[in-house]
This record gives structure tokens, sequence and C-alpha cells, in this order.
């Protein structure tokens, strides 16, 4: 059977002043983090190794998020990253800067393992 997904998190993350994607992707990342612990892996005495981490960012400029370097960023797990269409740009007319919103989802998956969760 294929892996269960047993978590998902949802953060948000801002460059207000240089307009960095992966900046404000990493912050979204963090944010996602902050909000969950897993006390699975204790109680059921599963390595960390064995969990997949899958990380959607969406981003107004999905394609200057460097992916790589966001993988680097989690803590566990074998990890992908990917970057998708969404986000936020806000333009501030009085000084002409942008403030660059994006949102991540982190999902945690793990190999089927019957009833024992």
């Amino acid at each position: 059977m294929t892996d269960q997904r047993f978590i998902i998190e949802m953060g948000m993350g801002n460059s207000l002043y240089s307009m960095n994607y992966t900046e404000a992707a990493a912050r979204a990342i963090q944010d996602a983090l902050r909000h969950s612990t897993i006390p699975l892996f204790d109680a059921l005495g599963v390595d960390h190794a064995d969990m997949r981490v899958q990380v959607t960012i969406a981003a107004q400029e999905p394609e200057q998020v460097d992916c790589d370097a966001l993988v680097q960023t989690l803590p566990r797990g074998t990890v992908t990253v990917r970057a998708v269409h969404g986000g936020l740009n806000v333009a501030n007319p009085d000084t002409g800067t942008t403030a660059v919103i994006c949102t991540a989802a982190v999902e945690a998956f793990l190999p089927y393992m019957g009833d024992r969760y």
C-alpha cells in the first residue's frame, strides 16, 4: 500500500522590502512548522527517517523560489519542495516597493502501518 498522509500544516510568510521569494517561502514553512508537533513518532517507535515531507509553496513568481535551498530548512524526513503560482504581491504606490506574500502547505507521510495508527 502507498504512504498515508498523517499531517498537513499551512503557513504564511512575507518579504516586505526585498521581494525575495525564497525568504518569504522559508518564513511560510517555518510558520507552518511552528503550528505542529508530532508525538506519533515516540508513541509508536517510528523513525523520523521513515517520514516523507512534501512542501508546496504558492508564490506570484514561482520560478523565483529556490526550492533546493528550502529543502535544507526542513529538519526531518525525506523532503521535496515545489513552487506553484499563488500567493500575493502587494505594491506600495507611495514607495514603489512590493511586498511578497507566500503560503506553504507542509504535508507529512508515513508508509502504511496497518492499524498501528
